[in-house]
């Protein structure tokens, strides 16, 4: 419910991974939160409230689950937090962590709870580059067993409102999160003989090492392990990713925007290079011929001769299980 990046609809530029140098196609970016609970006063919007300049106003109780208290409408100028159970672990929430939380969620125009993983019973994985701006500027730097209170504006959190219409355009929301556990993702350094990949204006570039042929066999060398679920056969993913040929390397294609896609349909070096992979991870393949394209894409742009060894980077930004 807090996602920031859902796998939509597949696209054509990547269920065929075809050789276009920029595919047109991109996953679908959603902060939709379900909600469960709808609210039943009849506030006026948030955006016409005198935003508050902190917190003060927000009562919030010392019980688990935590009953929140606020005047409402209510509404906030700027995402702010406030650590109400201080914690003394020594692990910090990071850009990327996974954090295992408990969390109650308040429309502050109605002041009615939308969402709580309280109720649901069970605590929730979320990854905090794939959260709403206003959570991860409230919980990146907290300490692990710290109870945190957030105050988020509309533009921070869901400025579109969501389908349900739990939550409206202009809405600013209340959070109370519980950080139970936070796990980082994991640098690997690679294996000897692949090409080298550096991150250059946020996109990876490659060099392909000298004097060493292209491998007949795939080449499966993770570069980040990340914290999210692992890839099945089934999956639907969503991905960022570029190749170059291996003879030469240059550039082959460019996709380092989200494209969606079903793991069945890819190019088999994908299949056999993705599956087990985790969402959040960097990934290289070097993919022989047979598991690409070998007969080539004479019609691609920049085209694509037989029998060519591509290379590519993988960057894994989220996956939905198939049926």
């Amino acid at each position: 419910m807090l996602r920031r990046l859902m796998v939509g609809a597949a696209t054509a530029a990547l269920i065929t991974l075809s050789a276009c140098s920029t595919p047109s196609g991109e996953g679908s970016p959603s902060a939709d939160p379900s909600g469960s609970a709808s609210p039943t006063a009849t506030a006026s919007p948030s955006a016409t409230v005198s935003p508050a300049a902190d917190l003060s106003a927000i009562e919030v109780t010392d019980a688990t689950p935590p009953v929140v208290t606020v005047k409402a409408p209510w509404a906030i100028a700027e995402t702010q937090s406030k650590v109400l159970k201080p914690s003394t672990d020594a692990q910090k929430i990071g850009e990327q962590s996974a954090v295992s939380v408990n969390y109650v969620g308040v429309n502050a125009t109605t002041g009615e709870v939308f969402e709580s993983s309280f109720e649901s019973g069970e605590p929730v994985t979320l990854t905090m580059d794939r959260v709403v701006a206003g959570f991860r500027k409230g919980l990146v730097g907290q300490a692990v067993g710290s109870r945190v209170l957030i105050g988020i504006p509309s533009a921070d959190g869901y400025p579109q409102g969501n389908q349900s219409g739990t939550i409206k355009a202009g809405d600013s929301l209340i959070f109370v999160v519980d950080i139970l556990s936070s796990k980082d993702p994991e640098t690997v350094t690679p294996a000897a003989g692949l090409p080298t990949v550096t991150m250059t204006d946020d996109k990876p570039e490659i060099t392909i090492p000298a004097d060493v042929p292209a491998p007949t066999e795939l080449k499966i060398q993770p570069l980040i392990k990340g914290v999210g679920d692992p890839i099945t056969a089934e999956s639907t993913v969503q991905v960022m990713y570029r190749s170059w040929t291996y003879a030469d390397g240059k550039l082959f294609q460019d996709a380092w925007t989200p494209q969606a896609g079903m793991m069945s349909s890819l190019i088999k070096g994908w299949q056999q290079g993705l599956v087990g992979q985790t969402v959040g991870s960097r990934v290289l393949l070097v993919v022989p011929p047979a598991l690409a394209y070998p007969d080539g894409q004479p019609s691609a742009t920049p085209a694509l001769a037989a029998n060519q060894t591509l290379v590519y980077v993988v960057e894994i930004v989220d996956a939905v299980a198939g049926s």
